[in-house]
């Protein structure tokens, strides 16, 4: 297999993970305001951004792991599909397909095996869905099937899977198999595991211990990732007293990212900016 670049494979990490997470944390909490100022929660509005966030990366993870297992397949020697299949009403999106010596590899792909019964029924019946379309789309194709959990520590459901890939690889007459961490490598017979591993040991390490939920420690790269949101989420923000004073304090302690956005508010010429500029300058 041809190296991985670590630098380059950071850069896609950090980039999937913690880019626009501003712009999503200014989104929820125009949206879902009870979220992070009810007294029905056990948390300080402070707790529960940090944990909103926190929440966020752990699901940007896996999209960034799928752009990690693709690589290293692409190094490989195995050629990307299109992922997006569809017959008549039914689409779906694949996580992993490709092709190598006129065969389909198909990758159901998952962080962990630690979910409830009811979503564990609803994925093996999705990644079934997804076979039936395959199946459609390639009738002249050997296909085989991988449901994979990149994390090797949780197992919670294994049995359960086994037998269901076990009916599924007799019903569709395929080859499907159960994979948790190298298993997959193993299968493919590819070297990418120990680089996973050290990959994400050197990464981790110089990950911050939290995130930054201060906008204003960086008001102009703040600024920037935010300005261009739709209005309605400002003004939502604006107007929800609470908000205001339970959150801004925390998001903009010293008012820097809100003289910028008030700035670039008057620059627009329509009411609803020239409204956001008055509400800030109220503020302000």
């Amino acid at each position: 297999m041809k190296n991985l670049n670590y630098e380059e494979i950071k850069s896609i990490f950090n980039k999937k993970i913690f880019e626009n997470s501003k712009q999503d944390l200014i989104v929820k909490l125009a949206e879902y305001p009870q979220r992070y100022i009810s007294i029905f929660r056990p948390t300080k509005p402070y707790t529960k951004l940090i944990q909103n966030i926190t929440q966020s990366h752990e699901i940007r993870f896996g999209d960034a792991f799928e752009i990690l297992i693709e690589n290293i397949f692409i190094k490989n020697g195995y050629k990307l599909l299109e992922k997006n299949i569809k017959k008549d009403d039914k689409k779906k999106s694949i996580d992993q397909l490709f092709e190598k010596n006129n065969q389909i590899i198909f990758i159901e792909q998952k962080i962990r095996d630690d979910h409830d019964s009811s979503k564990k029924v609803g994925q093996i019946s999705n990644f079934e869905d997804k076979i039936y379309l395959l199946i459609d789309k390639y009738p002249n194709k050997n296909i085989k099937a991988y449901f994979y959990f990149i994390d090797p520590t949780f197992k919670k459901n294994k049995n359960f899977y086994l037998n269901e890939i076990k009916n599924l690889s007799k019903a569709y007459n395929i080859n499907v198999y159960l994979a948790y961490g190298n298993e997959l490598f193993k299968y493919e017979n590819i070297d990418g595991w120990c680089f996973i591993i050290k990959f994400l040991v050197k990464w981790k390490k110089e990950l911050p211990n939290f995130p930054e939920i201060n906008f204003d420690k960086n008001p102009k790269e703040s600024f920037e990732e935010i300005k261009n949101l739709p209005p309605k989420y400002f003004r939502k923000l604006l107007t929800n007293k609470r908000i205001v004073k339970e959150i801004f304090p925390i998001l903009f302690p010293e008012k820097k990212t809100l003289n910028l956005l008030r700035e670039y508010f008057k620059t627009k010429n329509k009411s609803i900016f020239e409204y956001l500029y008055e509400e800030i300058g109220r503020l302000l």
